[in-house]
């Protein structure tokens, strides 16, 4: 923690120093998916920038609660997610499930992502409607502050009246009229008393699904109540950084700090910070423009914008040669350039090893230590940071081939330093396996997967098949066995 640490905030506009709020403990608030589908690309590029900050702040030695949620209820179709059916019933309905079916099946995919990217789970992961008596608590404060009304069952935040006392466009930096002025009408509104006027809580339609009881009505809580309730309940009125994806601020967010202020009459977090966009040939990922691909797609290639599959590792590391601030732009040539860097890069780590120290050296490994900690120290620049560690990588390789000395105390410093950084920080895992040993690996899981549909265990034996394709194998059955190939 004697780095000094500068983190972009967009509250302000600039970057700050980082001062913790009560050292050594850091609180995060990370807005998580909504589970009504599979996680897409640009949420895992999201996630991944939250696991660098919270990766790196532990390792300078912060006690960090991470806390993100799920959102399985309240999260409506409309721009502000309260227009509209509720997206997680609409599945339910669809599917002829019950609401929590879909929430169950789109949770276990989006944590099977996760750890697929080596994303480490949160320290705490509550959901909406685990928190509904909380949602329901804040929201009688707020009404108590005189900042909402209530309309036939349903309460609204009353934005133009908040306005007066408080700037409400403070995050996104636009005045309220500009704002007005760019409200679209989308019909359905004639409760609310303003155009930016937003549900606090939604008296229910006979036909909903997900419902409660409460002074109000039997219904259910607006999207942006959750975050400033589960936030406040594990972290405190005020703590440390709130993140989440950029098209959360103008809307989510700006919410979020208004109730926060209208019921603790204080702004929730003291840096506000937001991953920018994922492009495709720079284009908006979109499922009408046929650009929008899924995780798994990706590693396997099945998707015509693809040439091949990527690793999960691969992606992580293409990620990562972003800054989480600047849009990221998808193409094949990029990502078989990542693929390339990420290998270079782990095969000189795993010489580390076997270099044998000189009785002097050439080279002193600590001004470039502190070059990586200077690039994480800029507001977590992880591609300046990989820059450096490819100049470690050289430095590598220029030892094993005899053309530098490097003796034992700089060495070690130079697995310590490619240790933590590639490993822990930036949480890259090593893919490669000994090619002498992958046909015996590959061998014994087929022989698995022969045993499992020889007992009829159809379900083991096909996640064997597709789990193997997530990860880069293709497996053929045929009349003289079963065969595997790469991807």
């Amino acid at each position: 923690m004697e780095q000094s640490l500068f983190v972009y905030n967009t509250l302000t506009r600039k970057k700050e120093k980082f001062t913790a709020i009560n050292p050594p403990h850091v609180g995060i608030y990370v807005c998580g998916p909504t589970v009504y589908s599979d996680v897409h690309l640009g949420n895992c590029r999201t996630y991944i920038s939250f696991d660098l900050i919270f990766r790196y702040l532990t390792h300078l030695g912060y006690k960090v609660r991470y806390v993100r949620n799920i959102t399985d209820a309240g999260h409506l179709e409309g721009d502000a997610g309260d227009q509209g059916e509720d997206k997680i019933s609409k599945k339910a309905k669809l599917a002829q499930l019950e609401p929590m079916e879909i929430v169950q099946k789109y949770s276990n995919g989006f944590h099977d992502v996760m750890k697929i990217f080596n994303i480490l789970p949160p320290s705490i992961e509550p959901t909406a409607t685990g928190h509904i008596i909380e949602q329901i608590e804040l929201v009688k404060t707020i009404l108590e502050n005189g900042y909402a009304y209530v309309v036939n069952g349903s309460v609204y935040f009353d934005v133009e009246k908040y306005n007066k006392t408080q700037d409400y466009g403070i995050l996104s930096g636009r005045k309220l009229e500009d704002l007005i002025n760019n409200t679209r009408d989308l019909g359905g509104q004639e409760e609310k008393r303003g155009p930016l006027d937003f549900a606090l809580w939604i008296k229910a339609k006979p036909e909903h699904l997900m419902k409660w009881p409460s002074p109000w009505s039997t219904g259910f809580p607006g999207w942006h109540l959750e975050c400033s309730a589960m936030s406040k309940k594990y972290l405190g009125q005020h703590f440390d950084i709130h993140g989440g994806g950029i098209d959360l601020m103008p809307t989510h967010h700006t919410n979020e700090i208004a109730q926060s202020m209208a019921a603790c009459h204080t702004n929730p977090a003291n840096y506000w910070v937001h991953t920018n966009m994922l492009t495709v040939n720079g284009q908006k990922m979109s499922k009408s423009l046929g650009n929008s691909f899924l995780p798994n797609e990706l590693f396997t290639g099945n998707h015509s914008i693809l040439n091949k599959g990527y690793s999960p590792m691969t992606v992580r590391f293409f990620m990562l040669q972003a800054h989480y601030r600047s849009t990221l732009d998808f193409g094949n040539e990029a990502m078989e350039a990542s693929e390339k860097g990420f290998k270079r890069l782990m095969n000189s780590f795993m010489l580390l090893d076997g270099l044998v120290p000189s009785g002097s050296t050439e080279v002193e490994i600590a001004p470039l230590l502190q070059r990586c900690y200077d690039a994480l120290n800029d507001d977590f620049n992880s591609p300046v940071l990989i820059a450096e560690l490819f100049e470690a990588s050289r430095i590598i390789n220029s030892v094993k081939d005899g053309k530098m000395k490097i003796d034992a105390p700089n060495l070690e410093l130079l697995k310590k330093l490619m240790n933590d950084f590639i490993l822990d920080i930036l949480g890259l895992k090593n893919e490669q396996v000994a090619d002498d040993d992958l046909p015996k690996i590959m061998d014994m899981i087929i022989d698995l997967r022969v045993e499992a549909k020889a007992d009829r265990n159809y379900a083991i034996s096909d996640k064997i098949r597709d789990g193997l394709q997530k990860i880069g194998f293709q497996l053929k059955d045929g009349k003289d066995g079963t065969t595997w190939s790469k991807i």
